[in-house]
């Protein structure tokens, strides 16, 4: 997922150096964290990763990870992946989801739109990330 990850920022990962494996387990190994995982012919081909952080508003969870390998994009895998999120979001009683999206990243933004996202009017940290939100039970 490497490459994957290294597509959201326009100059490629910020810190080439950082240990991607050690950041999932912490993601899964996180209270509440949630990771669900698209898998063909033995080969992960996509995550998502989600939980209700710590001090959240009431309802709301933060997707904080969803990546699909590049070889495989635009072959329904991250609209599989964002359908398996909204769908534990309901059955969880969640009725609003967060992230941020690089402000660079015109096509991560095209995906959320497509999926409902909207900007929620909030700056993202540092200007370079936008907020978006969703109403999971929204179609």
């Amino acid at each position: 997922m490497v490459r994957a990850r290294s597509t959201y920022y326009p100059d490629g990962l910020p810190d080439p150096g950082t240990d991607w494996t050690a950041r999932w387990r912490e993601a899964i190994g996180r209270p509440g964290g949630q990771v669900l995982c698209a898998v063909g012919d033995g080969a992960l081909l996509g995550v998502a990763s989600f939980r209700v952080p710590e001090g959240a508003p009431a309802g709301t969870v933060t997707l904080f990870q969803l990546h699909v390998e590049p070889g495989h994009w635009r072959a329904g895998i991250g609209t599989a992946l964002m359908a398996a999120c909204r769908e534990r979001w309901q059955a969880d009683g969640l009725r609003t989801a967060v992230l941020e999206v690089h402000v660079g990243n015109r096509r991560a933004q095209a995906f959320y739109a497509r999926h409902g996202w909207v900007p929620d009017g909030h700056p993202g940290p540092g200007d370079h990330h936008l907020d978006l939100r969703l109403t999971p039970t929204a179609e």
